[in-house]
């Protein structure tokens, strides 16, 4: 982003005066984390769900930032050399800064808005353009009202064409959106059901959609979709077969998403020749930029589908921002036709002056050896970087685990939709984050700013701390020889008993700390572990009598929250109501109160009551839940390493259970009871979905793999097999093993490598 906007220009724009300062602005940063040099930068303290800007001003001010958009006057008074411009709203301002930037360029402008494919058809036609055209577009998914304003501010005088992607977000953002946009022309990918429930009906959720192509002079969709405005073009899916004989991918949803992007390169000036040239180099897995644990304690983000300084730079911010203290390693790939490019993309590495830079090339392969680093590998996919990327994966079999942090961002969110305000969100990271690692978590959930973790045992939140991890966490079940560990790792305890109270206060005594925090379960009729209402006058003596403690929250657990209307649990909650108002009450300090977890959340919050100042989110965030609102964040992924022809007569597996009575085909695949896919599933209990068909398990479910039917599929070995994903749910994939979703999450082998996404 390079804007070189006076800040009197920008202040006279937002706040309607005018000033004499000269600084220059050149970047617009909302996020600490990704400033280096602020000396040029205006930092906008804007306000979210989770984050409140203006806690972050003392770090970007650490990092030479002196110009402030902020909406607390006052909030940069304590440094003498710094100017704010207090506005109302801080996205509103951003978004007129986009708007006055917007109207600067007399050049097409292609927005693109749909329930699926958008991201897809926007880099898919960002790359067939960039061959003959200077290119603008969204980085990644960035099609919030934010994501759209940063976007926009890319634009340079050098821009022939920007892409700028949309989402609908609740009713009347499209419009405010467009408004930003002034888009010439238009693409629409598909309509689904993603956001319904933000709409009346289906006509107000397309008309929503809609409202973005208002003044456009083109836009084109799907055949298949209802649309009714005159400037809207539809496009067959046949309708450009001439141009798709290098094309690679043969579903439905590409083919459909490659003649929208070849539609629109036509409607801009591209020759049927240049763009039948650069399909052939598209691939299904853009924007997928996967993090993920490298060998050497490393991390590596691999994003190795283009190179051009647009997606360089979002790229490295990327890194900058999660890096989580590791040193910084570049890897860039360049084809023989891109080294012309190797002075401007040092020089754009270089200002995010990371440890170390590295170019490959076709005829000199990089050989890194670094530790504790963060590495980026960018590269376009002719120059095969995937290749480097694998390599420096840790040691892991081909059957692996697949998070995706932007669907649990969602998940989370929708519950916090749920809340007041004021109510904090404690996150459950136990058995290792329901087996999404909890690592990786705590420092996901720290960054996007939730309010407590919680853990089982202290060892789990000596692990978390041990990674940087520095939010209040709750433990669980402290047990009384982890005391030591507990307190020298700042953790904090759960009290449900007298002896281990005692324990504890003599603990903190020998170590002489005074007012620590802990945490009271109250026992309230789920018979577990909790101290008892007959014994809260004791309770109570022992806590105002021992300055070692302080109350800082009292809890309890609901016995059936996932049953809606459950008197039992309407009990539950009123003797906690009572038990913990009798606490408060009595001591002489304000005290935090929680009982509900995921589901508690949905079927049993009240904004009257005054017992829900915090909340315990646990397995909701992964979407194992029958809520239409959330996303599944899980799959379990693996590949065919066999095929084998089976003969009828012929035995399949330990103890020959399955004897063929016909010729058959079957996959080996390597997933076993090892890794959590249970001996249960055997003989078709259970199965695995290759190319979209549901395959059973023939035979018994061995230690590392099970054998899977396949006679009616044409397949190759390396074919992908989901085990858990769009197919087979969490839910479903628990009730075929007669279990829960906790218990399968809960069993996902360590030795499954985890993928990160979104």
């Amino acid at each position: 982003m390079k804007l070189n906007y006076s800040y009197q220009e920008i202040k006279s724009l937002l706040a309607r005066e005018t000033t004499s300062h000269s600084a220059v602005i050149q970047s617009i940063e909302y996020d600490s984390r990704r400033i280096i040099n602020g000396e040029s930068t205006l930092f906008f303290a804007l306000s979210g769900i989770f984050k409140n800007g203006h806690d972050f001003i003392g770090d970007a001010y650490q990092k030479g930032v002196r110009h402030f958009v902020v909406t607390e006057k006052g909030a940069t008074s304590q440094y003498v050399d710094a100017h704010e411009i207090v506005v109302e709203n801080a996205l509103n301002s951003l978004g007129e800064i986009a708007l006055f930037h917007r109207g600067k360029f007399n050049i097409p402008v292609v927005a693109i808005t749909g329930s699926n494919g958008k991201t897809t058809v926007k880099e898919w036609l960002a790359h067939i353009l960039s061959g003959s055209k200077i290119v603008t577009r969204s980085p990644k998914s960035y099609n919030s009202i934010l994501g759209v304003a940063i976007s926009l501010l890319e634009i340079t005088p050098q821009t022939e064409v920007a892409i700028i992607e949309v989402g609908i977000g609740e009713k009347g953002t499209i419009q405010r959106k467009a408004k930003m946009i002034q888009p010439t022309h238009g693409v629409f990918t598909s309509f689904g059901k993603a956001h319904k429930e933000l709409f009346q009906s289906e006509e107000e959720h397309l008309s929503e959609k809609l409202t973005l192509f208002k003044n456009v002079s083109i836009f084109f969709y799907p055949e298949n979709e209802l649309i009714q405005l005159e400037k809207g073009t539809a496009i067959a899916k046949n309708e450009y077969l001439d141009l798709l004989k290098n094309f690679k991918l043969n579903d439905k949803a590409s083919v459909q998403n490659v003649n929208l992007a070849i539609a629109m390169c036509k409607e801009l000036g591209l020759s049927e020749s240049e763009i039948e040239q650069r399909i052939q180099d598209l691939s299904p897995l853009a924007l997928r930029l996967e993090s993920f644990d490298g060998a050497n304690n490393n991390v590596i983000l691999n994003d190795t589908y283009n190179l051009d300084i647009d997606s360089l730079e979002h790229s490295l911010s990327y890194q900058l921002a999660n890096c989580n203290g590791k040193n910084r390693v570049i890897i860039l790939g360049l084809h023989e036709r891109d080294i012309k490019k190797e002075e401007a993309l040092k020089k754009c590495v270089t200002a995010f002056e990371p440890i170390s830079l590295h170019f490959q090339f076709p005829d000199k392969k990089v050989k890194i050896e670094v530790e504790n680093s963060s590495i980026l590998i960018k590269g376009t996919r002719s120059a095969k970087m995937e290749v480097l990327a694998h390599q420096l994966k840790q040691e892991n079999h081909q059957t692996y685990l697949e998070i995706d942090l932007k669907a649990i961002r969602h998940n989370i969110n929708f519950y916090k939709s749920k809340l007041n305000d004021s109510t904090q969100l404690l996150c459950m990271v136990k058995a290792s984050s329901y087996g999404s690692d909890a690592k990786t978590m705590g420092l996901f959930l720290e960054q996007i700013g939730v309010d407590y973790l919680g853990v089982a045992y202290v060892n789990e939140g000596v692990e978390l701390r041990s990674k940087g991890v520095k939010l209040p966490i709750l433990v669980m079940n402290c047990e009384e020889q982890s005391f030591s560990e507990c307190i020298d790792y700042q953790l904090e305890p759960s009290i449900y008993s007298f002896k281990q109270l005692d324990s504890f206060i003599k603990e903190l005594i020998g170590c002489g700390k005074t007012h620590y925090p802990v945490h009271l379960k109250l026992e309230t009729g789920m018979k577990r572990l909790g101290i008892e209402e007959k014994d809260l006058s004791e309770l109570i003596a022992i806590v105002k009598a021992q300055p070692e403690i302080r109350v800082q929250s009292v809890y309890s657990h609901l016995a059936e929250s996932d049953v809606i209307d459950s008197e039992f649990t309407q009990q539950q909650i009123a003797r906690f109501e009572k038990m913990s108002a009798r606490i408060q009450t009595d001591l002489p300090y304000p005290l935090t109160r929680h009982i509900l977890n995921s589901d508690g959340i949905l079927n049993y919050i009240s904004s009257e009551s005054s017992v829900h100042g915090m909340v315990r989110l646990g397995i909701g965030m992964y979407g194992v839940s029958g809520n239409e609102n959330l996303r599944h964040t899980i799959s379990w992924i693996s590949s065919v390493s066999q095929i084998k022809h089976i003969s009828s007569g012929e035995s399949v597996g330990y103890g020959r259970s399955f004897i063929a009575q016909q010729e058959m085909d079957i996959a080996v695949v390597p997933v076993g009871y090892a890794d959590g896919f249970r001996r249960k599933l055997s003989n078709g209990v259970g199965g695995v979905y290759i190319k979209n068909q549901f395959c059973p398990v023939v035979g018994n479910v061995c230690m590392d793999m099970i054998m899977v039917d396949v006679t009616k599929l044409s397949i190759h070995e390396g074919e992908a097999v989901e085990i858990i994903g769009e197919h087979q749910s969490v839910a479903q994939f628990a009730k075929k093993m007669d279990t829960i979703s906790y218990e399968v999450m809960t069993s996902f082998s360590s030795r499954l490598h985890r993928v990160y996404i979104g």
